[in-house]
């Protein structure tokens, strides 16, 4: 079952818990579960913008009355979706749980425009490295890629704005989505405010806010819930810390080896075998990288295979097929998993893959 609160526009009269919360009892009733079922409760914290929590005493499984024997809070920037699905598959192998609901809630939005508007810098947080270098925000350090991309293989701004460009195209057909019908062309990429070079404003991904939520369980109880089960087939792990910054190669690719050769080797499948992408597209270049770093095209061409239409509708490999983090909403990458859940049951409606 998947669970997905609005997600357009603000919503000051909700909290992130609440919201989180509904995400929650959506993602329950979709799999035709009661709340008495849920046995197992993780939180996503999902602090890639700089979101907070609920403490132990009034989190998410509490506002629903879920009568779980074990609930933790999980999160590493925006990964905490994955994470969360690491540790329900592994609370269901060792019989601790038979339902595990995997739940997301943010306020970004509505704090951003409290506090003003503007980005909000990491100056200020004790042992940070980067403030006196001008690393102050999320973009300044992002920018690092997309520069050495465009040194390194000439890369160029039109090809970065065709990332977002095909993006949009898909969040364009997604009622969900922040940007439904507001697809953009390279004209409104090239006229949008730098914000740090060479990045302009429409490289950067969406502030949202909202809940997003998933329920997993085993592939026998699964069979009796109200929708047709997706199973996930394979999953792996890649570190970028296990490289220096300073080592240039680290600034020119993700650590996709070994998460793609884990998950690929479980699922027993190859990269031809892939029907669509859910990546993550923080900033334009990072999805360039991942085209990359798992084989669509060779290094340095990512660039090109993007600018000739090859994620886009209609393309290669469909890439962010509900909007993704440009186009639809920024829930870390529940945005992803719960796009490819839609996508494999065929729910997907206007945006829907073939086959």
């Amino acid at each position: 079952g998947v669970g997905l609160t609005g997600t357009r526009g603000d919503h000051p009269e909700y909290s992130a818990r609440l919201m989180q919360a509904e995400a929650a009892r959506l993602a329950i009733e979709d799999a035709g579960l009661k709340p008495q079922d849920i046995d197992g409760a993780i939180n996503d914290r999902g602090e890639g913008g700089g979101g907070g929590s609920g403490n132990w005493t009034d989190a998410y499984p509490r506002v629903l009355g879920l009568p779980v024997n074990v609930y933790f809070h999980i999160g590493r920037g925006s990964a905490g979706g994955t994470l969360g699905l690491i540790m329900a598959t592994k609370l269901l192998d060792l019989g601790i749980c038979k339902y595990v609901v995997v739940a997301y809630g943010n306020d970004d939005r509505t704090r951003m425009h409290q506090q003003g508007g503007g980005i909000r810098g990491e100056g200020g947080r004790p042992g940070m490295w980067g403030p006196p270098f001008g690393d102050l925000t999320a973009v300044s350090h992002h920018s690092f890629y997309a520069s050495k991309h465009m040194n390194e293989f000439g890369t160029t701004h039109r090809q970065l704005g065709s990332v977002a460009v095909s993006i949009r195209q898909w969040g364009a057909m997604n009622p969900n989505a922040q940007f439904y019908r507001r697809p953009i062309t390279l004209e409104d990429y090239n006229n949008s405010p730098w914000v740090v070079w060479p990045y302009h404003l429409l490289d950067i991904c969406l502030v949202s806010e909202g809940g997003s939520a998933f329920v997993v369980t085993t592939a026998e109880r699964a069979k009796n819930c109200r929708k047709r089960p997706i199973y996930t087939m394979g999953i792996g792990c890649g570190e970028h810390m296990a490289k220096l910054w300073w080592e240039h190669r680290a600034l020119m690719e993700m650590p996709i080896g070994p998460a793609k050769e884990t998950a690929f080797n479980m699922a027993g499948i190859e990269l031809s075998d892939i029907d669509i992408a859910e990546l993550y597209d923080c900033f334009t270049t990072e999805v360039i990288l991942q085209l990359e770093d798992f084989g669509w095209c060779k290094k340095g061409e990512g660039g090109a295979f993007v600018e000739a239409g090859n994620i886009a509708p209609g393309g290669k490999i469909p890439v962010q097929t509900g909007g993704g983090l440009h186009g639809s909403h920024h829930h870390g990458d529940m945005t992803g998993l719960l796009e490819a859940v839609i996508q494999l049951r065929g729910e997907a409606g206007e945006r829907q893959v073939k086959d």
